[in-house]
């Protein structure tokens, strides 16, 4: 006798009748001749609502949530319009099994659910290498000589990809190289149980690597009210160039706008650094112990979004709140008052989106602002990133994380616990 699971047969057949309408949307976008005006149409209809230069974010429907970047050519004209679903195609076309996900999953691989192989995910991530120590040489020759010498830099080493030969960096007598694969092992023993690994890739040429998990226990903010739930990672970022430590670091996530979070409650340890020196990774016990008290503050932290949640707030009231996280000086540039105007009206915007679906309160204010740094304030990229791979990067480093805190105690101070 054959048993069916009803659960596992309703979400692939859903997950498929989804995935049909997406790709039927997705041509009938390709098919629109005019697709500045169909862009038009959305927004004025309230169906989408622009987040960013060329970026729109579906407003209502079945596909709420999901983004869309325009694409143009050299003569500015759109090219093309994309759907970010979030999900990653591998080089051998398959799709990876998540449909809703956090921006630095456009920076490596997402790993397909359930597998716990380290060597199958380093593989899988493209970070299947190691990195070795070697010592920096220079070539000089004297006035008087006829030929260079090659000499050696005492207590300087360079880092060097050892499948590649790439440098990655120099680095002292001390450095200790944590190669790859001791970083997920680290993380194993961390948790002191199965993982399953979630993400993994490289950053800048594999000057940074990272790994991340997803913790089993979600977070639900007022579940008596608007019930907006949150899921905990835990990534791990690996230097090889000596520009930072090692990092661990517990990352709340929210599915419903991809925004990434911070603890952001009095004491609370997000980030946990390691040392690029002999034994650094031994210190589990600190780890555990720090990171542990991270997880728990998640339900102070949970009390206090609770606490935005119940606490309305106004649009001039916004405002301030604005004008307090960026200050302008009196005596600021034109393009300076410009550049606050700009930020306030896209501000002021998200907020009242927001405020239609969990009313005009404090903590819709800092999903806006949150919103705001994560997918629409400038952020320049590199020579050798894309605008989404530099915001996705800055997600995961926490290029924001001061900011998003200051944001979160100053509304905190509107609240009446």
């Amino acid at each position: 006798m054959t048993i069916t699971d009803v659960n596992a047969a309703f979400a692939a057949e859903k997950t498929a009748q989804l995935d049909a309408r997406r790709a039927a949307r997705d041509a009938a976008i390709q098919r629109e001749t005019d697709k500045a005006a169909w862009i038009a149409s959305e927004v004025a209809a309230g169906r989408m609502t622009q987040i960013g230069p060329d970026r729109y974010r579906v407003t209502q429907g079945w596909d709420a949530g999901e983004t869309f970047t325009v694409r143009r050519n050299l003569l500015g004209q759109i090219a093309e319009v994309v759907a970010n679903h979030g999900l990653d195609v591998a080089e051998d076309g398959t799709v990876a099994l998540y449909s809703a996900v956090p921006a630095w999953h456009g920076l490596g691989q997402i790993i397909p659910g359930g597998i716990s192989d380290i060597d199958e995910v380093l593989r899988l991530g493209g970070i299947d290498w190691e990195v070795a120590r070697r010592e920096v040489r220079y070539s000089f020759m004297l006035d008087d000589e006829d030929r260079p010498t090659l000499r050696t830099a005492p207590g300087h080493h360079v880092t060097v990809r050892e499948d590649t030969g790439e440098a990655l960096g120099v680095v002292g007598n001390r450095y200790e190289v944590i190669q790859n694969r001791r970083i997920f092992e680290f993380l194993e023993d961390l948790v002191e149980q199965g993982v399953i690994w979630e993400s993994a890739g490289s950053l800048r040429g594999g000057r940074r690597v990272f790994v991340s998990m997803k913790v089993p226990e979600n977070i639900v903010i007022d579940a008596g009210g608007i019930a907006d739930e949150v899921t905990l990672f835990i990534a791990a970022i690996n230097s090889h160039d000596g520009s930072s430590k090692a990092e661990t670091v517990v990352t709340p996530w929210r599915p419903i706008c991809a925004n990434t979070e911070r603890f952001a409650v009095r004491d609370a340890v997000t980030r946990w650094g390691i040392r690029h020196t002999s034994g650094a990774l031994d210190r589990l016990e600190e780890a555990r112990r720090s990171l542990g008290l991270t997880l728990k503050y998640g339900e102070a932290w949970a009390a206090e979004e609770t606490a935005l949640a119940r606490t309305a707030l106004e649009i001039d009231a916004f405002h301030q709140v604005i004008a307090d996280l960026w200050p302008l000086e009196e005596d600021a540039a034109d393009r300076t008052r410009t550049i606050a105007t700009r930020r306030t009206e896209h501000l002021d915007a998200m907020f009242r989106s927001e405020g239609e679906r969990l009313g005009r309160t404090a903590y819709a204010a800092e999903r806006s602002i949150t919103d705001y740094l994560d997918h629409v304030a400038p952020r320049r990229p590199g020579k050798s990133m894309t605008e989404e791979i530099a915001r996705a990067t800055a997600l995961l480093e926490g290029a924001d994380d001061d900011l998003k805190t200051k944001a979160h105690k100053r509304l905190m101070l509107l609240t009446h616990r």
